[in-house]
């Protein structure tokens, strides 16, 4: 097959090795986002001449995109079916992973009849990975690429479920493990990174507090032989994300949904999911048509929605004070180009509040059966509030993301959640409750 350049043209080409090249599959370089200068593949983040930030560049298989469709479909079911697409080796699925992905795409008919939605509503529901939140894809790339630079650590700063999905793949594949979270998450998940038996450090602060500390550590001795996974590994870590854009289009039978509403922390799994879509086509995978792509915020953290009502192009950094603490990054990194997709695609960024989060926690898990987590709660609220506001159109095909479990967010519905009735083991105790 033939190949194409996915990314843009640069002014300067890497000499990969041989070894390299068969690490990093159809990675060809580090390119970046802003000026388009290329870098060997490497553990590095950030471009040389403009400091913007860097992402993967392919040369991926074109040509033949029924060949391609085949290979993808016999594959494993996991992100690695999509291997030929990733910065990953050929053979990533004999290597010890924790093999997420493929999650379910459920047809939320209840739903969809609740929100007076008339075309398909589809709940991507990613709790069903290994640690049971999408991060479990991002990380499981950043692995592969932590194992070919020969780092002996993994760490990151976290919210809460990143810490939980290094913790468990650097046990399966053998790394030790550090990670770094505010010291005021949920128990849940602060338990959850615990157990896998690698170092858990709390800080003192805002997860913007703790991402500055793990800035300072990579240029410490300290942290020599450390690899970062939202760090010095992000551009590898962000490919993961785009395995839900491809997970979504087979499942929806290789079509791009119309709408997609997606949740922002630091914005890069919106980033990521809109290069998705557009490889796809590219590729001749999915037919090309328009998509619209709505980021989703909690009102307590969302500099990026203000931006996007107030029109402007820069995002303000804001104090974090919402239930949502996965989505708590009050500068994320990755707004602007959020901005510049929701605008592209004809798209929205918007944001609902903590009632509105734990009431749609509520709705989801009485209409489908999915219990969310509060990330979930925020983009059902959010879709919720966008076709009330005419901005979603509830007759087209509409995918929105749930990317994490809600027994990690117990402490969100707990308060206004419990038993219908405490009775006697009696018959006319039950009948007394007024239950029949």
């Amino acid at each position: 097959m033939a190949v194409q350049s996915v990314e843009s043209s640069t002014t300067s080409s890497p000499t990969s090795t041989s070894a390299a090249s068969k690490a990093f599959g159809p990675a060809v370089a580090l390119s970046c986002r802003e000026c388009g200068e290329r870098f060997d593949l490497g553990p590095i983040f950030a471009c040389e001449v403009c400091f913007g930030p860097l992402e993967v560049a392919y040369e991926l298989p074109t040509g033949d995109p029924e060949g391609l469709r085949r290979r993808i479909e016999a594959g494993p079911n996991s992100i690695w079916r999509y291997a030929p697409l990733l910065p990953v080796p050929a053979d990533v699925a004999d290597l010890p992973s924790l093999n997420p992905g493929f999650t379910k795409l459920v047809k939320a008919d209840h739903l969809a009849r609740e929100l007076g939605v008339t075309g398909e509503l589809h709940i991507k529901d990613d709790s069903g990975n290994p640690t049971h939140s999408f991060k479990d894809r991002v990380v499981a790339i950043a692995v592969q690429a932590a194992r070919t630079f020969g780092f002996t650590t993994l760490s990151c700063s976290s919210t809460g479920n990143l810490a939980g999905a290094v913790g468990a793949a650097a046990a399966r594949a053998g790394f030790r493990s550090c990670v770094f979270i505010p010291h005021d998450l949920e128990a849940g998940k602060v338990v959850m990174a615990a157990v896998y038996g690698g170092d858990l450090v709390g800080i003192e602060g805002t997860y913007d507090d703790v991402n500055r500390f793990c800035s300072e550590l990579i240029g410490d001795p300290a942290g020599e032989g450390w690899g970062f996974v939202n760090v010095n590994l992000r551009p590898y870590y962000g490919e993961g994300s785009k395995t839900l854009a491809y997970e979504i289009c087979e499942q929806l039978g290789w079509r791009l949904p119309d709408q997609i509403v997606i949740p922002i922390a630091s914005g890069s799994q919106l980033t990521k999911i809109d290069k998705g879509l557009k490889e796809l086509i590219a590729l001749g995978l999915v037919e090309d048509k328009p998509y619209k792509i709505f980021g989703a915020q909690a009102e307590g953290c969302s500099p990026v929605s203000a931006a996007f009502k107030a029109g402007h192009d820069v995002v303000r950094p804001q104090k974090p004070r919402t239930i949502a603490k996965s989505l708590a990054i009050g500068n994320p990194a990755d707004g602007p180009y959020v901005l510049d997709i929701a605008r592209r695609t004809g798209g929205a960024v918007e944001d609902v509040n903590d009632e509105q989060i734990v009431d749609a926690i509520k709705l989801l898990a009485r209409t489908e059966g999915i219990f969310a987590e509060t990330a979930g709660g925020v983009t059902v609220g959010v879709t919720k509030k966008l076709i009330e506001d005419g901005l979603l159109d509830p007759s087209l095909t509409t995918v929105v993301l749930n990317t994490g479990d809600g027994l990690k967010t117990l402490d969100a519905v707990a308060p206004t959640t419990g038993p219908s009735a405490i009775i006697r083991p009696t018959l006319d105790s039950f009948r007394e409750a007024g239950l029949v």
